[in-house]
């Protein structure tokens, strides 16, 4: 009996001619635009420069933020009155403002001052613009050092030199960190989508009530409607890691295998959370509805944009019933850390008693009625 309903199930999914253009085209679509849309790095940050000394040393160090490359010149302003209100106009971002004899001061008594003045209405990109403006200072300070020779003599003060080695990202490229994460979020949407819109669309249409005079059990009946999606889930997979690998370079250090193994579990749960959806939900509307939510709760939540341990209290609660978010922490451990089942059982034990239990209430909650 599931071999018929299998077979059914694929006939239809082959016969709607949108569903396969979109199993295609969606991944390709969200791993194009996405990664580079969904960047945390900051950068043209509009700068306003108030220069009150107009000195080589002066013109130096704003030459030398703009080569940073994170910075862009809008405007020099002459007062900070002036630079105030093009950060009130929305023209700039932060406001360098260099004190009158910079130069004087700097050679004088080694000291000299700048005020750096953000926009802090957003705050990563003022607190992120600020750090790199102070960054920015101290190679600018040890440059004149080095120039004028005051790090040659013996009796120079103890420093520590800090040389930054990045483990698993060594080029802090946010695309590495971000793409295993939309693929998680992609398998997410269409496997957990599609199996519920599927059992909806055939409750609207009077076919589902056909199934129900026959003798096919619910067990049956809901593995025919997951074994499809499931299989589905490992091509959108096999896409994803295509293009991770041939548009961004990005290819697992761990095995493709483990990963696999976790997807499979994975499908599972995103489906049967799919299937009791649309066992309570008597349209199409009502069912995109309740799988938007959902889907809005478990992808916020998830650790995607932000680290889970950021979060307050009662959303790190939450997080540790979401299933997006272990496969997540899966995802990116091997893709970038090359961890095997040891490393992340928890994971696997949390995504199996999550499968167990939404297919298991899927089970339970479809009404068969003849």
């Amino acid at each position: 009996m599931l071999k018929f309903l299998l077979e059914k199930e694929f006939k239809q999914m082959f016969r709607n001619s949108f569903l396969p253009r979109m199993i295609l085209f969606l991944p390709v679509m969200m791993l194009v635009i996405m990664p580079w849309a969904a960047n945390q790095e900051i950068k043209n940050i509009k700068l306003s420069v108030v220069d009150n000394d107009n000195s080589t040393y002066s013109q130096r160090l704003v030459n030398k933020v703009i080569a940073s490359g994170y910075f862009i010149l809008e405007d020099v302003s002459s007062s900070v009155g002036e630079a105030l209100r093009s950060i009130e106009s929305g023209k700039a971002d932060i406001i360098l403002d260099i004190e009158p004899e910079f130069e004087k001061n700097l050679m004088g008594t080694g000291m000299a001052s700048v005020m750096i003045s953000a926009n802090a209405v957003n705050g990563t990109k003022g607190g992120l613009g600020s750090g790199y403006l102070a960054a920015i200072m101290a190679d600018f300070t040890d440059d004149i050092a080095t120039d004028l020779g005051l790090n040659a003599g013996k009796d120079v003060a103890p420093s520590i030199e800090i040389v930054p080695h990045n483990l698993y990202n060594t080029y802090m490229d946010y695309k590495v960190f971000m793409v295993p994460a939309l693929v998680v979020m992609l398998l997410t949407m269409l496997t957990g989508f599609l199996p519920a819109l599927n059992i909806v669309g055939e409750k609207e249409a009077g076919t589902i009530e056909q199934m129900n005079v026959t003798p096919v059990r619910r067990i049956t009946f809901i593995l025919g409607k997951l074994i499809p999606y499931w299989a589905i889930g490992f091509v959108i997979l096999s896409i994803c890691f295509l293009l991770a690998a041939f548009m961004y370079g990005i290819k697992p250090v761990g095995s493709l295998l483990t990963i696999y193994l976790y997807a499979s579990v994975y499908i599972l749960v995103v489906s049967g959370l799919g299937l009791v959806i649309s066992n309570y939900s008597d349209t199409m509307q009502q069912a995109m509805f309740v799988m938007f939510f959902f889907m809005l709760i478990l992808i916020l939540l998830s650790g995607l944009f932000t680290p889970v341990t950021s979060m307050p209290g009662w959303a790190q609660l939450i997080a540790k019933v979401n299933p997006l978010s272990y496969f997540i922490q899966v995802m990116r451990s091997v893709y970038l850390k090359g961890s095997g089942i040891g490393q992340l059982l928890p994971q696997l034990v949390a995504l199996s008693v999550f499968a167990l239990a939404f297919n298991l209430w899927a089970i339970l909650s479809y009404r068969k009625s003849g």
